[in-house]
This record gives C-alpha cells, sequence and structure tokens, in this order.
C-alpha cells in the first residue's frame, strides 16, 4: 500500500483548494455586488487627477484658483473611523498645499477627513506648515505650535482659508467615494488574482510529475 498515503494527501489537497476557490469566488461576487453610490465618473469635484496609480494606495490633485493660486492635495485612506453611521468606514488622510502666483514658499495643511452620515462630511486640521520652498523644504525652519494649541478664532479661521480654496464638503464626499472605490478595486483584484492561481494548482494538481 505505498501509494495509498500520496494519493491521500493529493486528494485531500484538491478537497482543500476547492473550498478556498469557492470562499475567493463568493468574496468576488459580493464585493461586485455592492451597488455603487453616487458618481459614476468618480470625478473628485473641483480638483483634476494628476497622479492615481492602481500599484499605489494615495492620489494626487490639483487645481488652480481664479486668483492664480495653486492647491494641491495628496490623500490616501488612513484608520477606520469610530463615527457612526457614515458610509465610509475609513477615514482619510490629506495634505494640502497652497502656493500663492511668483513665491516658491508654500502652506501646507496635514488634515484628516471623516463621513459623517450618508451623505455628509467634516476635516479637521491637524499640523499647518510654513515651507520655505515646495521642492525643497527647510526642515530646521520653525513650523509653528500645536494646531489644537491654536487661538479657536484662529483654528477657524485658517479652516476657512481652506474651504475657499476648494476643500469644500462636496470635495470631502467625493474624495472619501473616490479613495474606497479605490480601495475595493484593488481588493478585488488581489481576489480575482488569487483565485486564478489557486485555479492552476487544482489544474496543475491532476497529474503527479511521480506517478503516484
Amino acid at each position: 500500500m505505498p501509494r495509498v498515503t500520496p494519493i491521500l494527501r493529493r486528494g485531500s489537497k484538491a478537497v482543500e483548494d476547492l473550498n478556498l476557490l469557492k470562499v475567493l469566488q463568493s468574496e468576488i461576487n459580493h464585493e461586485l455586488s455592492i451597488p455603487s453610490q453616487d458618481s459614476a465618473s468618480g470625478a473628485i469635484e473641483g480638483f483634476e487627477v494628476d497622479w492615481d496609480s492602481s500599484e499605489a494606495q494615495d492620489v494626487v490633485l490639483r487645481r488652480k484658483c481664479m486668483s492664480g493660486e495653486e492647491v494641491a492635495v495628496s490623500a490616501l485612506l488612513g484608520p477606520e473611523t469610530s463615527t457612526e453611521g457614515s458610509a465610509f468606514p475609513r477615514q482619510v488622510l490629506m495634505k494640502v498645499c497652497v502656493k500663492k502666483p511668483g513665491l516658491s514658499s508654500v502652506l501646507q495643511f496635514d488634515c484628516g477627513v471623516y463621513g459623517k452620515g450618508t451623505s455628509s462630511s467634516q476635516f479637521d486640521i491637524l499640523h499647518a506648515w510654513y515651507l520655505h520652498s515646495a521642492t525643497s523644504p527647510n526642515t530646521a525652519a520653525y513650523r509653528g505650535p500645536e494646531f489644537r494649541t491654536l487661538d479657536p478664532h484662529l483654528q477657524e479661521a485658517l479652516k476657512e482659508y481652506l474651504e475657499a480654496r476648494g476643500i469644500s464638503e462636496s470635495f470631502m464626499n467625493s474624495l472619501l467615494l473616490y479613495l474606497h472605490r479605490k480601495e475595493q478595486g484593488q481588493y478585488v483584484n488581489w481576489l480575482q488574482k488569487l483565485e486564478s492561481l489557486v485555479g492552476k494548482d487544482q489544474t496543475c494538481g491532476t497529474s503527479d510529475p511521480n506517478g503516484f
């Protein structure tokens, strides 16, 4: 009976692969069945997508204001949010850079974006920086105190400053939707690659190079 053990092992592996394949297919079907929420185009309101790679988690957005100011946004999904009733399970970590025409210096704001319900959102400024140059920031320069320690009126005024440059509620809603869709697409693609690999393993397992 020397062939019994290899045959049983091969049979057990085939069953395990088949179960894994079924689970993968079920998960893929579940993700594909989730209805899109609002925007079919995936556009982010008021901003052009400057960079978005299917292999990366972040996106870079840009817009030019009527005043000539340039606004650049770099964003990616962050930790899960504890906000109840939110349509989006994760918050967005966002950097906003504002550059005046003719100047090399930049104002940078590090922000967190959160969904507040099925159709609303908000953002908090976590840090505000003054950079001498967008390409070669002087890390030794004084960057200001902790944002939360600033006078509340100044905090609110800086938030209104960003809102006037396109960081509106509708923009944040679009950004949350865009990044969650991006993550979902990457997840489905990863599942499909696993499904293909497991399916090929099953095909290869139908023959034994050792003749067992």
